[in-house]
């Protein structure tokens, strides 16, 4: 099997992969084509037929796995597939487990790290509330665990969200030994659930796309409803605390115009912003740097979702 992380412009391809989306669009001239993204868990990538009634194109659905016979272009700085022939595969040719992007780190590893920052949390009541999600609710835990941390934008894989927790927990781990005046078991406790509302604002894969509920409301605002729930089940958990937390969580995107209903009013707010913003955009540097094929001189091009062109760095 020939994976996606393999293919390079000018590959020609003769493989079955996961179409995770199909689109049906039109050109500029009228003539329509169909727009796919292909997967398997390495990647994904962008592929077109621009021939949809070709006698090479056969039946199928999104969610399917298609054997695809076609060559790989450069669009943009990154990788694209024109496919000529393109057919539904039949049970028995292929693994579904080959077709889920899956994080390269340990996912019983990194929950086992998860449980030992909830330890570290010297509140009781904080620490309540962190076991009631990630040890005694189960169907939690096996959601948070499968769970990717975005549609596409970064950790869009399984085992995402919990990487991209663990990620956010780390930095804030960080501040805490560098900044002192920072209230550790509010910060590490925002952290670890800050994005709890991912496991119901997208479905599960192979889909992971957003929820009727994700579309409506957004995991920010799902994430404290979950975080009442609990809060409920705990007698007496402190007021302003659970106050500070709610408002962490709320304003973890920074600004209104990135989903944030409020914006930070207490340090800890802003740290847990500033921490979700850099895991984020490191993961995004990352991922367009394994995806984009670089011209002459080394420049990827222009990344929409970075604002910027960019380049990998030249190692010694």
């Amino acid at each position: 099997m020939r994976s996606i992380s393999q293919l390079r412009e000018g590959s020609s391809v003769r493989e079955t992969y996961l179409c995770r989306k199909r689109q049906l669009l039109t050109t500029k001239n009228g003539k329509q084509y169909e727009s796919l993204t292909l997967q398997d868990k390495t990647g994904s990538i962008d592929a077109k037929i621009w021939d949809p009634d070709s006698a090479g194109i056969g039946d199928f659905e999104e969610l399917d796995y298609v054997f695809v016979v076609g060559e790989v272009t450069s669009f943009q700085g990154r990788l694209q597939m024109n496919i000529k022939q393109l057919r539904k595969c039949r049970e028995g040719e292929y693994d579904p487990a080959d077709y889920l992007p899956v994080s390269e780190r340990n996912i019983d590893e990194m929950m086992s790290v998860v449980l030992k920052y909830i330890d570290s949390v010297k509140d009781p009541y904080m620490q309540q509330l962190l076991r009631a999600f990630f040890v005694e609710d189960e169907d939690f835990v096996s959601a948070f665990r499968f769970s990717s941390a975005a549609k596409s934008i970064h950790h869009g894989f399984v085992g995402g969200l919990l990487e991209h927790t663990l990620g956010v927990t780390n930095l804030c781990h960080f501040y805490c030994r560098n900044y002192p005046y920072l209230k550790r078991d509010l910060l590490i406790t925002a952290a670890l659930l800050h994005d709890i509302g991912k496991v119901r604002e997208l479905s599960a894969f192979p889909r992971n796309d957003y929820t009727d509920e994700g579309q409506f409301i957004g995991h920010i605002v799902i994430g404290v409803s979950m975080i009442d729930e609990k809060l409920r089940e705990i007698p007496d958990f402190p007021a302003m605390e659970a106050m500070e937390l709610r408002h962490c969580i709320l304003a973890h995107h920074g600004e209104m115009e990135f989903g944030s209903p409020k914006k930070p009013a207490i340090i800890e707010a802003a740290a847990l912003h500033m921490a979700d913003n850099t895991d984020a955009k490191l993961e995004m540097f990352k991922e367009a740097l394994g995806a984009g094929q670089p011209d002459s001189d080394g420049w990827l091009g222009y990344q929409s979702l970075l604002e910027s062109n960019i380049r990998r760095t030249i190692m010694d």
